[in-house]
């Protein structure tokens, strides 16, 4: 059976994925020190016939909790505005990335699948697509049952029915919402697919920590993919001194700065991006803020490689005694 074959149940599936990489790498029950994606790699590389040709993609990570799918859906929208045909990916089980674009949860890829039982040849792109605010295509990839599984089978399932549907072929940008601050194989796996990758992060302490962690996990598939780190943007922050200095000590750069204004609240609550939103003068300022970040990331970042800190040396950075 193909690791990849749709009519398999994920979890099954995952496991076996799993199992072939580690005979194929002659792996036995503790995995080597350096793997093909970083130490303690137990990664399988992408399949060659998975990489998404034409399209600018990026994935958008930070802390649980930062504001990742309010980033990704207002420059998703931005994008848009700026002529760009969009398809925004939903990486958490969730499902709740491209709400405010749509007005309402998307049923998941892999839920869908399994009400065809993964004969993937039943399904239509209406079927897991939805057309969202200013023609932003929307995609949730959901994730696997809790405790089994691994959400790099889901990303790969997702990309492989879009391409089997040949919806990435008239795509200008894809970008992926991907869960939390879990920088493990399986939710590192949308980097496989990334230019670059951006970090959303708050002033302070718990959030620069978080980011400390995803630049490691990006520079180890650096090694193996072509992705990159674009940047940082730092999100519901009156100031950003402390993402500032940070960036500074490791060789990193704040791109954006979204200050801590209630209409980004009230945005998510009314189910709706802030490009719906009233002419506030707050509201006006970030979607420019928004359209002037989609501009930096379509005309192409230089390709950083900060140098991640030490646990010790990051509590000495942000001020802990």
């Amino acid at each position: 059976m193909s690791p990849l074959d749709l009519k398999s149940p994920p979890a099954a599936l995952a496991n076996e994925r799993e199992q072939i990489g580690l005979r194929a790498r002659g792996l036995g029950a503790p995995p080597v020190l350096k793997g093909e994606d970083g130490e303690g790699s137990v990664q399988v590389h992408q399949d060659a016939s998975m990489k998404i040709e034409g399209a600018k993609v990026f994935s958008v990570y930070g802390k649980g909790g930062i504001g990742k799918s309010t980033t990704s859906s207002n420059l998703s929208v931005a994008f848009s505005k700026l002529g760009k045909r969009v398809l925004q990916i939903g990486c958490d089980p969730k499902h709740d990335s491209t709400f405010t674009l749509t007005g309402h949860l998307q049923p998941t890829v892999i839920d869908i699948l399994k009400d065809v039982d993964f004969h993937a040849e039943e399904l239509r792109p209406e079927d897991f697509v939805t057309e969202g605010f200013n023609g932003v295509h929307c995609v949730e990839a959901g994730g696997p049952p809790a405790g089994t599984g691994c959400g790099g089978y889901v990303v790969g399932q997702t990309v492989k029915l879009l391409k089997q549907h040949h919806m990435l072929e008239d795509t200008d940008v894809v970008i992926f919402d991907v869960l939390g601050d879990v920088v493990c194989g399986g939710f590192a796996a949308p980097l496989q697919h990334a230019d670059r990758a951006v970090i959303v992060t708050a002033n302070d302490f718990d959030s620069i920590y978080a980011m400390n962690r995803i630049i490691a996990a990006v520079q180890a598939k650096s090694k193996n993919y072509s992705v990159r780190l674009a940047g940082c943007v730092a999100n519901r922050s009156k100031d950003t001194d402390e993402v500032d200095r940070y960036c500074k000590t490791v060789g990193f750069r704040r791109i954006a700065h979204m200050p801590d204004v209630d209409a980004i609240r009230r945005s998510r609550l009314k189910k709706k991006t802030l490009f719906e939103m009233p002419e506030d003068e707050d509201i006006v300022q970030c979607r420019a803020e928004y359209v002037r970040l989609a501009e930096t990331l379509w005309a192409g970042t230089e390709p950083l490689a900060p140098a991640p800190l030490p646990d010790r040396d990051i509590f000495e950075l942000l001020g802990f005694d």
